[in-house]
């Protein structure tokens, strides 16, 4: 059994944790929150003994081998870096830093202390994510890939009545294209690895972080065109743009309903439905790794998290988006 710790207690932690249940090897042991109300009725719900409100305590715990952090982005490498120096396994929800430099921190801790750090990005680890590098080739040379994550964020309400949450402080390093954007850029360096050139633009919103935007990047034979937004929902698949065929992606972040259309019309479906919860195969992913040994996931890789990081970084400085975190 691999006995996991939970930071944070929102509906990200609820979903994984319904995903993990699936899983023999999986165990919740701990649970850390701000404040010890909030952290033991959450840990209520799940039978769990140990709650914590100072992740210091938590990290030299003997009561936990790994750490599942779905705090805001802005605490993902401080907390990462605590555990991991105390020998836990972390699995860092996405985006896994605020910006390269704490990524690179991060994976140096990592290799340090000889314990596995992976960013907790499912859409690569799904099955269906597999089945389109498997069947990539069908469509021939590669054109445009076009991707698209418009969600209306469910904390836009507030934040139109001048209640500015935490999705929309930059203090958290938040915004549409780390929280969203990211479901674009990270499968498209999976599949193709790092652009030549990168052209950003958002919808910048008063509070200082983007509410939309997209990207344009350049690769030797093809451009990519992505777009995101958190403050509205868009309904058009995603797309990879071969000169033979296109394979289109009902939802990139959750790729379900994924076909191949070929110039002469025919259709063939390539994606399966989903037997488990989508978040399983992250967390089956990240215990076979520790259970083997292995130190890095090859999907992923430090060097996929290292380049979608840049990727990031280098647009947010096109749209003049600065987090404190990027100031230390």
């Amino acid at each position: 059994m691999i006995r996991f710790g939970i930071i944070g207690t929102n509906w990200i932690t609820d979903e994984l944790i319904r995903s993990a249940q699936h899983i023999a090897d999986f165990q919740l042991t701990a649970i850390y929150s701000r404040t010890k109300e909030k952290g033991q009725e959450f840990a209520a719900k799940y039978g769990v003994n140990a709650v914590f409100t100072n992740i210091d305590e938590m990290a030299e715990s003997d009561k936990l081998d790994a750490v599942y952090i779905a705090s805001p982005n802005s605490f993902h490498a401080e907390q990462s870096i605590t555990f991991l120096r105390h020998g836990k396994h972390v699995l860092c929800e996405k985006p896994i830093a605020s910006n390269p430099a704490e990524v690179k921190k991060m994976i140096q801790t990592a290799k340090n202390h000889n314990v596995l750090l992976m960013e907790a990005l499912k859409t690569t680890v799904l099955p269906n994510f597999k089945a389109i590098q498997e069947n990539l080739h069908k469509i021939g040379k590669v054109r445009r890939f076009f991707a698209n994550f418009s969600k209306y964020s469910s904390r836009y309400d507030a934040y139109r009545e001048g209640n500015i949450l935490n999705a929309f402080n930059p203090t958290f390093s938040n915004g549409s294209l780390m929280d969203l954007g990211i479901y674009c850029v990270y499968p498209l360096v999976v599949l193709f690895g790092e652009p030549k050139k990168i052209h950003a633009n958002a919808v910048m919103l008063e509070s200082g972080v983007d509410g939309s935007g997209s990207l344009i990047l350049q690769y030797d034979n093809f451009e990519a065109v992505l777009t995101h937004s958190k403050i509205v929902n868009s309904y058009i698949p995603s797309e990879i743009q071969g000169e033979d065929g296109s394979i289109i992606i009902d939802e990139i972040s959750t790729p379900e309903n994924v076909e191949i259309k070929y110039r002469n019309g025919k259709l063939e479906k390539i994606g399966q439905p989903y037997t488990v919860p989508s978040m399983y195969y992250e967390v089956e992913e990240f215990i076979n790794l520790i259970k083997s040994g292995t130190l890095e996931s090859k999907v992923n890789s430090y060097e996929n998290s290292l380049i979608t990081a840049h990727i990031l970084s280098e647009a947010r400085k096109q749209i003049g988006l600065t987090y404190p975190a990027d100031l230390v």
